[in-house]
């Protein structure tokens, strides 16, 4: 048997969820809070094995609470249930413990499973939380490429991007053709890219021209 805490400012969606989850017969809620601090606190006292946590509650919000939950018992795993998809709210809570996070558009059926699975040590993440994590991660990788470049490489990232041939280039930098051309496969290289044409493309996409 599961043994979830509930932990929402609304008490409709509490009670709601609550009854569905009683029906479930190898899932028992235990309490229910109205706000983070009584999450907190109903934690300690109940030890439960999974707590399903809104975000945005008065006196003590998700990410705070989620983040004193995992100080005090390490072992519970938190289920962010929320309506919010933004940076402020996905990363933070990710980054205090939270195991799982699911939108409230998930059907109730959705969220038992998740409630099984997060016993099971198996974290369920909405899809739109994944692809923004994804995206990020590419972003991350991307600006870690752009950082290898050396300086002289970079200007010469720049001035693909603005359209100019490996001849204005030398001419711009006061440097070889030869040169120019050692730093044009330097780049694609660093960056893996496959042609000049990519080039321009990532120094556009990264607002390194106008």
């Amino acid at each position: 048997m599961v043994k979830v805490l509930l932990v929402d400012d609304h008490e409709m969606v509490r009670m709601g969820m609550s009854a569905f989850l009683q029906t479930q017969p190898d899932i028992e809620v235990i309490g229910q809070a109205s706000n983070g601090l009584e999450g907190v606190e109903m934690t300690k006292r109940l030890e439960p094995d999974v707590i399903v946590m809104d975000l945005v509650m008065e006196k003590m919000d998700g990410i705070e609470a989620t983040r004193a939950i995992m100080k005090d018992k390490p072992l519970s795993k938190v289920i962010v249930l929320t309506s919010f998809i933004d940076d402020e709210k996905v990363y933070p809570v990710i980054e205090a413990g939270a195991f799982s996070y699911l939108l409230k558009t998930s059907s109730a059926k959705e969220i038992a499973q998740a409630i099984r699975q997060a016993a099971d040590g198996e974290p369920v993440l909405a899809s739109k939380v994944t692809n923004k994590m994804m995206n990020h991660m590419r972003s991350q990788k991307e600006k870690a490429l752009h950082e290898e470049l050396t300086p002289r490489e970079l200007e010469v990232l720049k001035l693909i991007g603005v359209g100019q041939s490996n001849q204005e280039i030398a001419e711009s930098l006061f440097i070889g053709i030869k040169t120019v051309k050692t730093h044009v496969s330097n780049i694609l290289q660093k960056l893996a890219l496959e042609d000049r044409t990519q080039i321009a493309i990532y120094a556009h996409r990264h607002g390194l021209v106008k």
